[in-house]
């Protein structure tokens, strides 16, 4: 039990020294990542689009 305590100890200083984004970190940042999500989606599906359209019209 007394290693399940200093464990858990342990783990509360170790949160405190972590460095939490501010909200407007956390919000840019999210932003960013579906900004990216969205411009990789139209990348992959217009790929797709033009690979199904030229192998039923030019190889099929």
């Amino acid at each position: 039990m007394d290693r399940l305590s200093s464990f858990v100890t342990e783990c509360q200083h170790e949160f405190q020294r972590i460095n939490w984004p501010t909200a407007a970190e956390t919000a840019r940042m999210t932003v960013v990542v579906i900004a990216l999500s969205l411009g990789i989606a139209a990348f992959l599906g217009a790929a797709d689009f033009g690979l199904l359209y030229g192998l039923n019209n030019y190889i099929l």
